[in-house]
């Protein structure tokens, strides 16, 4: 059988082609493999490498620390609901301790200045020397009434000092040194302090000449071992 080759050359250059291109392939083979073996080349994959790895580290911490955070703010929410009748039960209980230690304080001050004067009315009486006689005696400071007390314990100045109660006694003796002894007598007293004589004018009194005198004092706390308690006992019939 006889072929007719019509393109003369053809299959040279086919096989030329063929040949040039495993040269070329092989060639750029071998280019990759020598750019591979370069230190730069190397050290950029692995910067690349250790960037992507990096990268992927941080992004699961913060899905682990979003996660975390996320579950203790639903503790928190909880525990604030949880709380919350609690803490308004103790604001409550706190108001009405408060009420009733302002009424408390308004019981102790009226308790204690219930027998005030009829201890300054006693020593008076037991210091009065003869031929003296008395017109008036009379509170001169301002008393603490209940409302006062109420104001100072809301303010929170129940703790404070209370002022001492100071009181004008005014009457009239026919002698001189009748109201010197008086007066000292009512300073040894444990229940009146600071007397001081206001005022002293002669006068005359249903035709007889007298000492019209006022003397200021204070009352004053006396010490537990001088004030002596003793029980009440009421028969029952």
């Amino acid at each position: 059988m006889i072929e007719i080759n019509l393109l003369p050359g053809s299959g040279k250059k086919a096989k030329s082609r063929g040949a040039s291109s495993g040269v070329s392939l092989g060639a750029t083979l071998a280019g990759l493999v020598a750019r591979v073996k370069d230190p730069f080349l190397l050290g950029a994959a692995a910067a690349i490498s250790i960037a992507v790895l990096a990268v992927a580290a941080m992004f699961l911490y913060q899905q682990r620390t979003d996660a975390t955070l996320t579950e203790r703010e639903q503790q928190a929410v909880q525990d604030s609901t949880r709380f919350a009748a609690v803490l308004k039960e103790k604001r409550k209980a706190e108001s009405q301790r408060d009420s009733v230690m302002r009424q408390l304080t308004i019981i102790k001050s009226i308790d204690n200045d219930r027998y005030v004067w009829p201890h300054i009315m006693d020593e008076v009486s037991r210091a009065l020397p003869p031929y003296t006689w008395l017109t008036t005696m009379a509170q001169t400071s301002i008393p603490q009434t209940a409302s006062s007390v109420d104001a100072a314990a809301k303010e929170g100045a129940a703790a404070a000092p209370v002022p001492a109660m100071k009181f004008r006694i005014t009457g009239n003796t026919v002698d001189i040194q009748a109201l010197t002894r008086f007066m000292r007598m009512l300073e040894q007293s444990a229940f009146v302090q600071n007397v001081q004589l206001a005022k002293s004018d002669l006068a005359v009194v249903e035709g007889k000449e007298v000492t019209v005198f006022a003397l200021d004092a204070e009352y004053q706390k006396p010490d537990s071992s001088v004030v002596r308690t003793v029980p009440v006992a009421l028969s029952v019939r």
